[in-house]
């Protein structure tokens, strides 16, 4: 028996070492998001000091583990074998809702996930415990400890997201985007509050727990007298920020650089326990039931040992372990770089890619918003109001061109999070690190009127699915582990298997279907992002010709696939090609929708003679294309919905007459496809004269049907849908040759 709970603790430490990579992806947006966006290096560089902070922050961790050990169970009521089952359903619960919100590019927390696992199989066991004993729920959960987290989410939401609104609301009157011009008076005491109050998150917080400080002069120092502290610190800072600042040396890359390392750190000293808790509980276990278990089975050897401070030999080598192995996560992980990618753009200063679309909560969010800044703005002064307006005014911003906001704001986010972390800390409240860094991102995005009417809709609804997801994860995590504990206990060793391969194919599939997302977006997301990020005209319009041109081929190709589907299904009578039809004509929709507006945002940072020369071509070829998908739209749900019934099939005649217009079809679609895509309008009136005599024939096809309808005694419903499908034929090539005349002129 000691050799199967072996395996099981082996796959524990094997999750562990997995969970720390993926912790990393989805934290790395705490600490990295506001170096990333305002650009306060280069990324190998920001990637460098985050590196370095979690390595230490790791390395020099307490590794205490109490939260894992009796923080939720009470230790004393399981046995081995219970604690087991549970420690095994919580690492698998954590790292797969972990692997699926990095998937997704969501942030989550950590904290959570471990917190409501170890709850939810707890609880699992404690049903089964109390069934036939005098011990109540209470006796066996410490819900407490729940209770406290699941206030502490409701307040780093509130609290960080309404601070982060005022304070950079403020900072932005203050420095305004023009912020260089503003610096002489205000630099100095601005800077060294900021690294003030960085330095007391980081001693406190970073290294609060550690025995570094613990164990020595400084620490009891730091404990005893932290008021000294702020205040020796703040003349301090404030002197050598002047003196830096007289030499050139930019302050805020500094505030932001020390700040992006300060939050590294405690999230690797504090968070660390989310990762290898729950497995160096198990090894911990594991140890004591080897030792002291003698002739006594697993199902009856009470874990009393996990209620006794930690004994674990060898746990600093765990820590360094955990460092490095989370160091070399940040450096490699690109599902890292796309949570922290889709936090930027939600807080972008810019019009840029929105990765959430609009939801009805959004719209009438806005709604309101708008319409209680009308009634309000209404008795501020004319005076005001211009004055304000002036502080918050972008065109003279100092920032470097494509950064998602400046540096100000960049500086904001990091002293915010620190100081809200630490004052969260002293009041002994379990404030998460994700929560509170997303929060005041969001709260001084929204200050510096970041979310403009053109993106607000999208952004909030963006804001919204990561809340919404903070409490999926709390409540998933509750279900998963509380199912895989029970499974665990009532199957044995065999249901312990069954849940280990479970992990191993849920884990392959995320990272597949990761890969292929990637792969499917990669090419045009480069090309909007260079085209958002660049401020030279030309570029920007040699970019946009490309991102149209691409945009427009590979939406001909899918019209042609999707033409040809609907045409086969109806002339076999099958109903699944129309089926893929109907799935691929959707997300091409979708697509297109997304892709005008890059489009529209392109337009709007060329030239602007050159934009008003263009626009009608661009315009014309953008209804097109539009044209053309609702013409396939309204081709395809009616055959769907006619084989989609079983009525009468398409007679054969109605087929040999139609094939061949088919055919054409979709012949002249592919010729026009290739003749953009190339950029090659030499055959363009070729291609007219090809799309006009195709028209025709199939006018031809419909006077002729036309008649027959009249003199006939034929399937009126099969002779109309026949109808039906040659007007929406005709309808689609004569749009398309609009996108190509369209095309040509915009290109030339």
């Amino acid at each position: 028996m000691d050799f199967l709970y072996l395996i099981v603790l082996g796959f524990l430490l094997l999750l562990a070492v997995f969970d720390l990579s993926v912790g990393v992806a989805n934290d790395a947006v705490n600490f990295m998001s506001p170096a990333v966006g305002a650009r306060a290096a280069r990324f190998k560089t920001i990637l460098f000091v985050a590196a370095i902070g979690i390595f230490l922050g790791a390395s020099t961790s307490s590794g205490m583990m109490d939260i894992a050990r009796h923080g939720i169970l009470q230790p004393s009521y399981y046995s081995f074998a219970d604690v087991m089952c549970v420690f095994l359903a919580v690492s698998a619960t954590d790292v797969i809702l972990l692997d699926i919100f990095n998937t997704l590019g969501m942030p989550t927390s950590t904290t959570v996930s471990m917190v409501f696992g170890l709850l939810g199989g707890s609880s699992a066991l404690a049903l089964m415990n109390i069934i036939g004993t005098p011990n109540s729920y209470s006796d066996l959960i410490n819900t407490d400890k729940a209770l406290t987290v699941i206030i502490g989410i409701f307040l780093s939401v509130a609290i960080a997201f309404v601070v982060g609104l005022i304070v950079m609301w403020i900072t932005r009157v203050i420095f305004t985007f023009n912020y260089k011009r503003h610096l002489r008076w205000t630099i100095a005491l601005y800077g060294g509050m900021s690294i003030t109050l960085i330095f007391y998150f980081l001693i406190t917080k970073g290294l609060g727990n550690s025995p570094i400080v613990q164990n020595n002069p400084f620490g009891h120092f730091v404990h005893e007298h932290p008021f000294q502290i702020l205040i020796y610190s703040l003349v301090i800072s404030t002197l050598i920020v002047e003196i830096l600042h007289l030499f050139k040396v930019n302050i805020f890359k500094l505030i932001v650089l020390f700040g992006t390392f300060s939050l590294a750190m405690a999230f690797a000293g504090n968070d660390l326990v989310n990762f290898i808790g729950v497995p160096l509980a198990g090894l911990e276990s594991f140890l004591d039931f080897s030792a002291n278990g003698a002739g006594v089975s697993a199902a009856e050897y009470k874990m009393t040992a996990l209620a006794e401070k930690s004994t674990l030999p060898g746990v600093s080598w765990y820590l360094i372990g955990a460092g490095v192995i989370m160091t070399m996560a940040i450096w490699t992980s690109k599902k890292a770089r796309q949570v922290v990618q889709n936090t930027i753009n939600l807080a972008s200063q810019n019009e840029s890619e929105e990765v959430f679309s609009s939801s009805k909560v959004a719209r009438r969010t806005v709604r309101g918003v708008l319409n209680f800044s009308n009634r309000a703005t209404k008795y501020v002064p004319t005076s005001t109001k211009g004055w304000i307006n002036g502080r918050f005014d972008t065109e003279a911003s100092d920032a470097d061109a494509g950064v998602a906001f400046d540096l100000v704001r960049a500086s904001v986010n990091l002293v915010l999070a620190g100081l809200l972390i630490t004052i969260g800390t002293m009041f002994q409240l379990p404030l998460s690190t994700t929560y509170v860094a997303f929060m005041v991102a969001m709260g001084s995005s929204l200050a510096d009127r970041a979310w403009g009417r053109e993106t607000a809709v999208y952004r909030i609804t963006g804001v919204i699915s990561v809340i919404g997801g903070w409490f999926i994860t709390a409540g998933a995590a509750f279900i998963m582990a509380f199912i895989i504990a029970s499974l665990n206990s009532l199957g044995g060793f065999i249901a312990m298997l069954g849940v280990i391969a479970l992990i191993v194919f849920v884990l392959i599939n995320n990272n597949r279907r990761f890969k292929q997302k990637q792969a499917e977006g990669e090419e045009v997301d480069t090309l909007f992002r260079e085209m958002v990020n660049s401020r030279d005209k030309n570029e920007v319009w040699a970019l946009l010709r490309r991102h149209v041109a691409e945009t427009d081929a590979h939406l001909l190709n899918s019209a042609s696939n999707v033409f040809s589907s609907v045409a086969q299904g109806l002339m076999d009578d099958n109903i699944r090609p129309l089926r893929v039809a109907a799935v691929e004509l959707k997300r091409e929709k979708q697509m297109w929708k997304r892709y005008r507006r890059k489009q529209i945002l392109g337009m709007r940072k060329i030239d602007t003679l050159l934009a008003v020369e263009k626009n009608t071509w661009f315009h014309l070829g953008a209804n097109s294309i539009t044209q053309i998908l609702y013409g396939l739209k309204r081709m395809l749900e009616p055959v769907q919905e006619h084989v989609d019934n079983n009525f009468s099939p398409l007679p054969q005649d109605y087929i040999d007459e139609f094939r061949p217009i088919m055919e054409s079809t979709i012949d002249f679609l592919t010729t026009l496809q290739h003749s953009i895509e190339k950029n090659c309008f030499a055959n363009g009136d070729k291609i007219l004269v090809l799309g006009n005599s195709l028209k025709s024939e199939i006018s031809r096809c419909r006077h002729e049907l036309q008649c027959r309808i009249q003199r006939e005694d034929s399937n009126l419903k099969v002779a109309l849908l026949y109808l039906s499908v040659l007007q929406e034929t005709q309808e689609i090539i004569s749009h398309a040759r609009h996108l190509l005349r369209a095309a040509k002129r915009f290109n030339a």
